[in-house]
Order: C-alpha cells, then sequence, then structure tokens
C-alpha cells in the first residue's frame, strides 16, 4: 500500500508541474530558443520543400512518428504529450499563432539540429534535445515544421 500511495504522490507531483509549465508557455510563447548570437544565421534558413498537403501529411506522419515529437508536444501539437508533464518548462504549442507570428522555420530548424537551451537561449535547458541527425534526417525535419507551421492557424 505505501508504494501505491507514494507512486499517486509523485503522478501528482509531475501532473501539477507540468500544468504548470504549460501555462507558462501559454502565458509567453514567444522568446526564441536559438541564442541571440545564432539568430540571424538561423533565421535565414529557408525551408526547401513548398507547403503542401502532401509535405504537410509527410511531416505529421513523421511528427507522429520517427521523430517521436509526439511525445512531448502532443498527438495535436499543444505541448500536451504523455512526457510532458514532468517537465520544468513546457514543450512548444505549435496551435499557438503568437508562436508561429515570431519564429522563422529557420528558428525552428536551429532547435531540431541543437536542441534548446531555454528561453532566448540563455535560460535554464529544456529537455528538448537535438534530433538532426541521430533520430531524423534534415529533410525530414523540414517536412516536421511544416506539418507544425500547419498547427498555428495563419
Amino acid at each position: 500500500m505505501g508504494y501505491l500511495k507514494s507512486g499517486l504522490i509523485a503522478v501528482s507531483v509531475c501532473a501539477m508541474i507540468g500544468t504548470t509549465a504549460y501555462a507558462a508557455e501559454e502565458l509567453d510563447p514567444v522568446p526564441s530558443r536559438v541564442p541571440a548570437a545564432q539568430r540571424d544565421a538561423a533565421k535565414a534558413l529557408k525551408n526547401p520543400h513548398p507547403s503542401t498537403p502532401e509535405n504537410i501529411a509527410k511531416g505529421k506522419a513523421l511528427f507522429e512518428g520517427q521523430g517521436t515529437c509526439m511525445n512531448c508536444h502532443g498527438m495535436s501539437g499543444k505541448g500536451d504529450g504523455p512526457a510532458s508533464v514532468v517537465f520544468p518548462i513546457a514543450p512548444r504549442n505549435f496551435t499557438n499563432p503568437k508562436f508561429h507570428k515570431n519564429r522563422t522555420e529557420g528558428e525552428m530548424m536551429w532547435v531540431l539540429k541543437n536542441g534548446s537551451n531555454g528561453p532566448n537561449g540563455t535560460g535554464g535547458p529544456t529537455p528538448m534535445v537535438a534530433l538532426v541527425p541521430t533520430a531524423i534526417t534534415e529533410d525530414q525535419a523540414w517536412y516536421i515544421i511544416l506539418y507544425e507551421r500547419s498547427l498555428g492557424g495563419k
């Protein structure tokens, strides 16, 4: 019984942390995760693939599959995936138009290549690890970015 009780407490604490972090992302989705010294170069990167229904579908399949993005960002991209409840900083909510208005696809690629070191690249580390080239290729990452962009309701 003691193990069950301590397990429930641990799950409750993780859920509260996750809820708090998710709320913090909602309050300010704007800060870049790219360090200021590298931001101009990141912003200059351009997606080689057009935003077509076929390419967005490729990105969705990678987001939900090989890229494992849904574990943290959730199946609908809201930052509410099953792993998100234990993070000190919520995963990005790709359905928030404020995020897309203030982020370029190049900055999104930079994070997929380098991981994230918190707001403005100077905060405490987030759980976002580099996925390119260990889990996905750069080309696959561009498709994922198209899908993430499609969630933002431009």
